[in-house]
């Protein structure tokens, strides 16, 4: 028997955005999500999830595009997967996004709060990003469009996995999230392969040679770029890497990883120098950070800054603070603030991201950070307090998943004057705050857009003691 076919919604009016960016319409009292729309589209809408409180399609037919709606600019749209906002104005984008905000404060914190500030957008709306990974795979993805053309394509791609399909990979020809010379970097790279027959690894065999490519460029002009591979063949690697550093000599930092796992990660793995350093180095306010292959760095720079710059501005450090800086990463908080206060400890679970963190201190001459690795609410006991002192002011930077209820518990038995939240996941941060409601009041809040064309906003909100 042939698959049932799945059921379509006929003129369904999607009639606003809700939490994760998803557009919605009512169908039979229920919610339908429906991805590339805009408040205002009315749509047919093909149903390929069925759960009992909501269903979920794709637009097929458009019977009215709302006025909201702008030309993708990018070709690769709603196939890559990313950047699934081009079809908004970034006016309507930040909208949205201070609604987010505001919406899971009030539905879920549930306290009282101060009026909010507009959210600060970002000056670069394109090719913001300094760090992309791409896939090599001998498995590429066919739009409709191109198997409906009749032309011949190279089964080999390098780019992006698409959506919910870890064997399919999109060729892409020009991505807008990192600045030159990204695209020409990347392009060079699947040319020089293809000409070469050099092999594309296939990610259900798990065998082949090239596997993944990363480039990360910085404001300094310093630029890295890793190619992983999954078999020795120093013949291959050699070639490969010899035509990167011969036709992009910017490059200052050129690596390999031979990575024979069963995933990208390479965590675990040795990098290896082919031409320059190890590491390259990025600036903020005067400062330099030192950045590894591992290392973790915000992926929008610029707008970084900003967000920095908001923390610093609500924690109000008059320079005789001690200050506890959690989810520290690579102490960029705890450096960027480090002199306006008397003493930064910086805690992350996370060894080598701490081992960044410190260097990043000894690289900027900062003698007052402290920076341990380890779990919050393990650290946190009574000898730790003791030996470093009163915490006057907690920065918090958690992960999306947001604080763990111990970590909750252990800020409140700290009891800081104040507590500055800086959160990536406004839903997760409401939650929070409505635990740290009991010794706590919110009084400034102030989103930030570290991602352009996306759903993902940052929120950092003051606390103060009650």
């Amino acid at each position: 028997m042939g698959r049932k076919p799945h059921p379509i919604i006929r003129e369904l009016k999607i009639e606003k955005i809700a939490s994760e960016g998803k557009a919605l319409g009512y169908y039979n009292d229920k919610v339908v999500f429906v991805g590339g729309t805009a408040p205002g589209d009315v749509v047919d809408v093909r149903v390929n999830k069925k759960k009992k409180s909501f269903l979920e399609g794709q637009a097929i037919h458009f019977h009215k595009k709302s006025e909201m709606r702008i030309e993708p600019f990018c070709s690769h749209y709603g196939v890559c997967g990313g950047c699934k906002w081009q079809h908004l104005s970034y006016e309507d984008q930040l909208e949205f996004k201070s609604e987010q905000v505001k919406d899971s404060l009030e539905r879920i914190a549930k306290v009282d709060l101060p009026k909010i500030s507009p959210i600060l957008g970002s000056e670069n709306t394109t090719f913001y990003r300094n760090k992309m990974e791409f896939t090599f795979s001998n498995n590429r993805w066919l739009t409709r469009e191109e198997i409906d053309s009749g032309k011949e394509f190279e089964s080999d791609a390098l780019g992006f996995h698409v959506p919910k399909r870890f064997d399919k990979i999109v060729q892409i020809d020009k991505c807008y999230l990192q600045a030159d010379p990204s695209n020409a970097i990347r392009n060079a790279v699947d040319r020089f392969a293809k000409d070469n027959k050099i092999t594309y690894f296939d990610l259900i065999k798990q065998d082949g040679f090239l596997r993944n490519l990363i480039i990360r460029t910085t404001s300094t002009g310093q630029l890295m770029v890793i190619l992983q591979v999954a078999e020795e063949n120093e013949e291959w690697l050699n070639m490969m890497l010899n035509h990167i550093k011969e036709s992009f000599p910017e490059i200052t930092s050129l690596l390999y990883i031979l990575n024979q796992k069963g995933n990208e990660t390479f965590h675990d793995l040795e990098v290896n120098v082919f031409h320059g350093k190890d590491h390259i180095i990025e600036e903020m306010e005067g400062l330099e950070f030192k950045i590894g292959p591992k290392s973790f760095y915000q992926t929008n720079s610029d707008q970084a800054y900003e967000l920095y710059k908001v923390a610093r501005n609500f924690a109000d450090l008059k320079g005789n603070e001690t200050v506890y800086d959690l989810y520290t990463g690579t102490g960029t908080i705890a450096n960027f603030i480090a002199k306006s206060a008397e003493k930064v400890i910086g805690v992350e679970y996370v060894p080598e991201a701490i081992e960044d963190a410190k260097v990043n201190s000894e690289l900027n001459n900062i003698k007052n950070t402290k920076f341990f690795a380890g779990d919050m609410k393990d650290v946190f006991n009574n000898e730790f307090l003791k030996e470093h002192g009163k915490a006057d002011v907690i920065i918090t930077d958690p992960p999306r998943a947001g604080m763990h209820p111990d970590v909750v518990k252990t800020i409140l038995n700290i009891e800081a004057e104040k507590i500055v939240y800086v959160s990536c996941n406004p839903a997760t941060q409401a939650r929070d705050l409505a635990l740290l409601d009991e010794k706590y009041k919110v009084t400034k809040v102030q989103a930030v857009d570290m991602f352009p064309q996306t759903h993902h906003v940052e929120n950092v909100v003051l606390l103060e003691r009650k």
